[in-house]
């Protein structure tokens, strides 16, 4: 991303920061990072729309007075790209946890998986994952789950604009998804196995797009925290560690 800063105030008067969330890093972790490496400074940063921790891709991270627009940027469209694999299904819908029922794939033609993402174009309704962010009482559903405790999922309603498969190599299938704030991909890629009457799980996730903000533009994590280290460094004169 070509974005430059010119001082520590920059981000402090408030910053739109385009960040490439690596894989395995929780959206927190990444707005963890960046916070540390403006100490002492006591600056607000926050995130723009959570990514799953294997999930990739866009993440929209504000800070200073731009914190008070994080609402606006995640009620944004979002774009993904991704893989699934037809045949077997996890507990929490992608690799977190380990597939099971392995059903066979042989006989789905791909006009058959093509022709089922017709159903899920436009206004649906889908469950959360039960391993989720979602608050239940107070507490998130992942660690609800975790404990083998049973909540009752409630429908929420989504808006899918486009859902295409890109690739098909049994049995991984790639895919392309437009959709509104709040759509579960794992949710989507479940529901999907459940329409060829077979069962799949997501083998990666990468978010291309919110808004009109693109991954091409954003930066790596550790790139930026060290332009911030430079900066803190120049500002107090003295080498950056």
């Amino acid at each position: 991303m070509s974005t430059s800063f010119s001082s520590i105030q920059d981000f402090a008067d408030g910053q739109l920061l385009l960040i490439n969330k690596p894989l395995e890093w929780t959206s927190f972790d990444v707005v963890g990072k960046l916070r540390n490496s403006f100490k002492p400074l006591k600056l607000k940063v926050g995130h723009a729309g959570t990514l799953d921790p294997l999930a990739t891709g866009l993440l929209i991270i504000c800070t200073g007075k731009m914190t008070k627009q994080i609402d606006t940027f995640q009620a944004e469209e979002k774009e993904y790209t991704g893989t699934m694999v037809l045949g077997s299904v996890t507990p929490t819908y992608d690799l977190e946890s380990e597939p099971e029922k392995l059903f066979e794939t042989s006989h789905l033609t791909h006009e058959q998986i093509k022709a089922a993402c017709t159903q899920f174009i436009g206004d649906i309704q889908q469950y959360p994952p039960a391993h989720s962010a979602i608050k239940v009482d107070g507490e998130r559903l992942y660690e609800k789950a975790r404990r083998g405790e049973e909540v009752e999922l409630k429908l929420r309603n989504v808006t899918i604009s486009e859902f295409e498969i890109t690739r098909i190599e049994l049995p991984e299938v790639d895919f392309r998804v437009v959709c509104s704030k709040g759509t579960y991909i794992r949710s989507l890629v479940n529901d999907f196995g459940k329409a060829l009457d077979n069962c799949a799980y997501m083998l990666a996730l990468r978010r291309t797009r919110s808004g009109n903000y693109r991954i091409e533009d954003a930066h790596e994590v550790m790139e930026l925290v060290n332009t911030i280290r430079e900066l803190k460094a120049s500002e107090q004169g003295r080498p950056a560690l």
